[in-house]
């Protein structure tokens, strides 16, 4: 009879991935709290794989600077949340929402490079039908496509050495299951492990591979953290369930910038490509708007416009409720309390919700204005009209600071036909106008209140 392996018991981190012997409360390597989980592997190390036994070290001198032929795609929104395409040899991971359109969106891509070269698109969700069904949909027929349902990791590495593709597709990590691993599939240890092995095998046959991932209730990845800190390319995909908007976010990128966002619309036959944002993000937007104001924010190296929404109300609760989508509440807070201490807008007993449209998410401290407009617009009942956009940083003093990169705010305001751009007024400016574009500067939130609202017209102070 034969002896199993042994086999030692653990506890890993779902954050950070570290490891321990006994269970504790908060891991004592990120310190993140109820984080550990229990799981069994096998004594001994892993055997070295055959990429890594044959690395050696070279001379920086020696080392070739010439660039890399990229992987591009039809779509010029993945090209450039990528940094103008896949990297051979890349690991990318697309996270997001079940049914956000990651499988639609790895179908596509797959279907450009399978115009060429061979692609691998293994599942282990969809059945063969299920994944032709919607390539019909969309219009998919490549001869280069090969389908695999399976969650083995075996049978997904078979195949590669079998059809030598030019891209693998893997939907989703988190149905993949390692025979090595002693764990049930789907677990830290099994996703971990995967991850790895694909990793090791797009680096030894320098082969682009792309993972799907979900994500859970918080945001994160199902699974460990580590499992970003593996990967060469990380991107989620965002968007509101209501709304046809559908965002692409670079996070991490070896290769190029970070914080790149693509912007696609999800139709009937797929996913298509938003050649405007900033149109399509403010082109709903009423002529004069109470509560509603133009921001022009930076997502990596495009700006864009956006419309930010506020609604003030009496509250009904002890303590006024505030609500923000798409910016930081913390942000928020900061706002409102300026505004009621430094700019006179009583908020005292308001419940206060703020909104960015199009499902857009912004982090920018340049959108405190823009914020602080829409709030103050919507507390005195005052309407801002369409053609005026804003960006800046506001301080606890009231003050409204430098942001950077404004040129490129004031160009893309130019660009859509905008009539007032408000901004900071610290010696930041010299051109007081850009074509048919107004450029107010201010230095006070105070002073943007004035500036964007009609106060000619009555309404509660």
């Amino acid at each position: 009879m034969a002896r199993s392996a042994k086999t030692r018991t653990v506890f890993l981190c779902d954050s950070c991935g570290a490891d321990t012997p006994r269970w504790e409360g908060r891991c004592p390597s990120c310190g993140e709290w109820n984080t550990l989980k229990e799981m069994s592997e096998p004594v001994g190390a892993p055997a070295a794989t055959s990429w890594t036994t044959k690395a050696e070290s070279i001379r920086l001198s020696d080392v070739s600077t010439q660039e890399t032929p990229r992987l591009q795609f039809s779509s010029a929104e993945v090209d450039r949340v990528l940094g103008g395409g896949m990297v051979p040899g890349s690991l990318a991971l697309i996270a997001g929402d079940p049914g956000i359109g990651k499988s639609t969106l790895l179908l596509r891509l797959a279907a450009d490079v399978g115009q060429g070269p061979a692609v691998l698109y293994a599942t282990g969700e969809e059945s063969a039908a299920q994944v032709k069904m919607r390539a019909d949909r969309m219009g998919v027929n490549s001869e280069g496509l090969h389908l695999l349902t399976t969650t083995s990791l075996d049978n997904v590495m078979s195949q590669i050495d079998s059809l030598k593709p030019g891209m693998v597709i893997v939907d989703s990590i988190q149905t993949l299951y390692d025979e090595g691993a002693s764990s049930e599939p789907g677990s830290v240890a099994q996703i971990r492990q995967c991850t790895r092995k694909l990793m090791e095998r797009a680096k030894a046959d320098n082969v682009p591979i792309l993972l799907s991932g979900h994500v859970t209730k918080g945001g994160d990845i199902a699974g460990p953290r580590v499992m970003e800190h593996m990967v060469d390319v990380v991107l989620y995909m965002e968007g509101d369930p209501v709304s046809s908007w559908r965002l692409l976010r670079s996070v991490k990128n070896r290769f190029g910038s970070t914080n790149e966002v693509g912007v696609f619309e999800m139709t009937d036959s797929g996913l298509a490509d938003v050649e405007d944002p900033s149109q399509a993000f403010i082109a709903e937007r009423p002529e004069e708007a109470v509560g509603s104001v133009v921001i022009a924010t930076l997502e990596g190296s495009r700006p864009l416009l956006a419309e930010i929404q506020a609604l003030t109300s009496p509250s009904m609760l002890p303590a006024p409720r505030r609500v923000a989508s798409g910016v930081d509440l913390n942000r928020v807070l900061l706002v409102c309390a300026v505004m009621g201490r430094r700019a006179g807008v009583g908020l005292s007993g308001q419940d206060i919700v703020v909104n960015v449209t199009g499902g857009l998410r912004t982090s920018e401290t340049a959108a405190d204005l823009g914020v602080a407009l829409a709030i103050g617009s919507s507390a005195r009942d005052l309407p801002i009209a369409s053609g005026i956009a804003a960006a800046g940083e506001v301080g606890l003093s009231g003050e409204v600071r430098a942001v950077p990169q404004i040129e490129r705010r004031i160009s893309e305001a130019a660009r859509l036909g905008l009539s007032k751009f408000i901004v900071p007024g610290r010696g930041q400016h010299r051109r007081m106008r850009e074509g048919g574009l107004e450029i107010v500067p201010v230095s006070t939130v105070r002073q943007a209140l004035r500036a964007a609202l009609d106060v000619s017209q009555k309404g509660p102070r």
